[in-house]
C-alpha cells in the first residue's frame, strides 16, 4: 500500500476554486505530486470540489469517497469492497499506465468506468531504463561507492564489458518499449523482442528480431521487462527464467515488481548466477530493510520515479483530470480500460 501522510483529509463543501457553486465531488485518493493545480484548472469550470487525501487504508478511502462523482487514483489499492460504496462514481481515472491496482472486475460490475494514461512518460521510462543498463554496464555505482570509500582501483573493475555488440532483449514491445529500441539501437546493441501480441507489422522499422522467450532468456546480455501486471504476467520471471540467463546478465525492471521473483533474483545474484540487476520496482513499495536485494553490491534500485519528471507530472496529472471532466460531462473518455462498461 502507497503511504504518504498518517491521515486520510477530507475537506468540508466549498465553492470551488473559481468561486463557482459546487456542482460535483471528485475525491483524490492519493497523489505525489506537488500541488493538485492542473486538476484544479480542468475541473474548476464545471464546478468540481476536489476533496483530496492521502489514504492508507480501505476505510480512509471509503470515508474520502463518500458521494464522490469521480475518483482521481494514484497507488491507492482500490478493491471491490471499496469500489462497492461508490454508490455515484461515474469514473476511477487511474494516474499512470498501469491499473493493477483498481478491481477492474468490481468497477465493471458496477458500472464505472476505468481510465488510464497510456501515452505519458514514455520518454521518461525509457530514459530511466537505458541509464539503468548504462549505470550497471560500466560499473557506475560500484565505482562511485569506491571513490568515497577512498579506493582509487581501476582493475576492480576489470569486468566491464563494451556495449557494443552485446544484446539487449525486451520483455514486451509497448511504446515505452520501442522507445528504449530506437534509443539502444545507435549503441550498436543487438536487439531481441518477446511479445506474443505484436506481429512483424509492429516491429518493421525498429531493428529487431522476434524470438520465443527462451531464445530470449538464453542469449540477451540484458533484458528489460515492459509487460503490464496481470495473472499471466505476475511472476513471469522466476527461479527458471533467471536459470536459463546468461550469468553475467543483466535484468532491469521499470514496469511492475511483482512481474519478477524477488527472493529467486536474489539468490541467483548473491550466487553469481546472474550479472547484476537494476530494479524501479518491487513487489511491496517501500521495500523492508531486511529486502535481501538491499544489500547486494549488484543491484541498482531506484524508487519508482522513472515515469518522473516535471513535464510529465504535469501531462500525467491533466490527463488524468480531463478524463474526469470528459466522464462529468457525459462525454466518452479517451483512454477506457474497462470498455464494455461503455456500451451498456
Amino acid at each position: 500500500m502507497f503511504t504518504c501522510t498518517p491521515t486520510c483529509t477530507t475537506p468540508s463543501s466549498s465553492p470551488t476554486a473559481d468561486g463557482n457553486a459546487v456542482k460535483f465531488v471528485v475525491a483524490v485518493t492519493d497523489y505525489v505530486f506537488p500541488s493538485l493545480e492542473p486538476e484544479q484548472r480542468v475541473l474548476a469550470p464545471l464546478g468540481v470540489e476536489l476533496r483530496p487525501g492521502q489514504c492508507r487504508s480501505e476505510e480512509e478511502i471509503i470515508e474520502l469517497t463518500q458521494g464522490a462523482d469521480a475518483v482521481l487514483n494514484c497507488y491507492a489499492k482500490m478493491p471491490a469492497r471499496v469500489i462497492e460504496k461508490l454508490n455515484r462514481c461515474k469514473v476511477i481515472a487511474r494516474y499512470g499506465i498501469g491499473v493493477d491496482n483498481v478491481d477492474l472486475v468490481a468497477a465493471t460490475r458496477a458500472g464505472i468506468v476505468v481510465t488510464n494514461v497510456p501515452d505519458y512518460c514514455v520518454d521518461e521510462v525509457s530514459d530511466h531504463a537505458l541509464a539503468l543498463i548504462l549505470a550497471l554496464a560500466r560499473q557506475i555505482v560500484l565505482a562511485d561507492a569506491a571513490v568515497r570509500e577512498g579506493r582509487w582501483d581501476v582493475v576492480a573493475h576489470a569486468g566491464i564489458q563494451r556495449l557494443r555488440g552485446q544484446t539487449l532483449g525486451l520483455l514486451g514491445f509497448g511504446k515505452i518499449a520501442k522507445a528504449l529500441a530506437a534509443k539502444a539501437k545507435p549503441l550498436g546493441i543487438r536487439l531481441l523482442i518477446y511479445d506474443p501480441y505484436v506481429d512483424s507489422e509492429v516491429t518493421s522499422g525498429y531493428g529487431v528480431q522476434v524470438v520465443n522467450l527462451e531464445l530470449l532468456l538464453a542469449e540477451s546480455d540484458v533484458i528489460s521487462i515492459h509487460v503490464p501486471l496481470s495473472a499471466q504476467t505476475h511472476g513471469l520471471i522466476g527461479e527458471r527464467e533467471l536459470a536459463r540467463m546468461k550469468p553475467t546478465a543483466f535484468l532491469i525492471n521499470t514496469s511492475r515488481g511483482g512481474i519478477v521473483d524477488e527472493q529467486a533474483l536474489a539468490g541467483a545474484l548473491a550466487a553469481g548466477r546472474l550479472g547484476g540487476a537494476a530494479l524501479d520496482v518491487l513487489s511491496v513499495e517501500p521495500p523492508p530493510l531486511d529486502h535481501p536485494l538491499r544489500k547486494l553490491p549488484n543491484v541498482i534500485l531506484t524508487p519508482h520515479l522513472a515515469f518522473y519528471s516535471r513535464e510529465s507530472v504535469i501531462e500525467l496529472q491533466t490527463k488524468a483530470a480531463e478524463e474526469v471532466a470528459r466522464a462529468l460531462k457525459g462525454e466518452p473518455p479517451r483512454s477506457p480500460v474497462n470498455r464494455e462498461v461503455l456500451a451498456r
